[in-house]
């Protein structure tokens, strides 16, 4: 892997965790989400213009994968709200790989090779850790994380497909404005004007950079080197969001769960690879 794709892929992930430490830590995790996401699909759309690419043929899979972002954000965002970051995470990142795995060799019949099983068993593994051998989880709090990684499984998939179809910036920003403008009127229907007036500041401006910029470095990163590869070294965001979760005080940890993190990024590491 070359260097600077390696670095460009690294800045993806520190990103990646930085969006999701400030959305976390936001009072109304709903409506900072429904700004961030105007904020990131308004930063990301003149870039995308200048090689727009658009057919015809790209709408079902448009539509789709904007009902799965959407589900996505309202699932994150309640996940955010009832339970500790270092225990959604973690989850939400490590099944979502293993669910499109799983897919894979359900749909298409796909083999699936021995250190992706043995991916699978670390994910496995490391979720037990983050939610504690004795259950520590609450099944609700566990319940909403593997339905996050069920999300980003599910417009993973369709997103694979819908990409042919379009230039990929042209097509995530189409994505991310049907999201937003659906998610934002959702908001503002249940919660009101206030409540989103309210979530307009600094962390939450920065957050929605992070949605847009996480996916332009890894983008980048992409085009350096193979996708396995910087899906790989991407998914070190989870080791880098508990441990600055740990250092910053902002929750207890235990030695269990940052086990457990790190078996769930060298289990997506496997499964990437393998």
């Amino acid at each position: 892997m070359p260097l600077t794709a390696l670095l460009l892929a690294l800045g993806a992930a520190v990103v990646h965790a930085t969006w999701n430490l400030l959305l976390s830590n936001q009072d109304d995790t709903h409506s900072a989400a429904a700004i961030g996401m105007v904020v990131g699909t308004l930063v990301i759309a003149p870039v995308a213009l200048i090689d727009w690419r658009l057919d015809s043929a790209v709408w079902p899979y448009v539509v789709s994968s904007s009902a799965g972002e959407s589900l996505y954000l309202l699932l994150l965002a309640t996940a955010y709200s009832v339970a500790a970051m270092s225990f959604v995470y973690p989850i939400a990142r490590g099944s979502a790989p293993v669910l499109v795995l799983a897919a894979g060799a359900l749909v298409t019949g796909a083999a699936v090779s021995l250190p992706a099983a043995v991916g699978v068993v670390l994910v496995a593994a490391g979720i037990v850790l983050v939610r504690g051998i004795r259950g520590g989880g609450r099944p609700r709090d566990l319940a909403l994380a593997l339905s996050v990684g069920a999300c980003i499984a599910s417009y993973t998939l369709i997103d694979k497909h819908g990409i042919s179809h379009a230039s990929s910036l042209a097509y995530l920003v189409v994505v991310f404005a049907i999201t937003s403008l659906a998610y934002l009127i959702g908001v503002w229907r249940v919660r009101g004007g206030a409540a989103l007036r309210a979530a307009v500041n600094g962390r939450t401006l920065l957050a929605g950079v992070g949605f847009s910029g996480a996916y332009a470095l890894a983008l980048a990163a992409l085009r350096l080197a193979p996708a396995a590869s910087v899906a790989a070294v991407r998914e070190s965001s989870v080791v880098i969001a508990t441990v600055v979760l740990a250092i910053g005080g902002r929750e207890r940890i235990g030695p269990s769960r940052l086990l457990g993190a790190v078996a769930v990024v060298a289990g997506i590491a496997l499964i990437s690879l393998g």
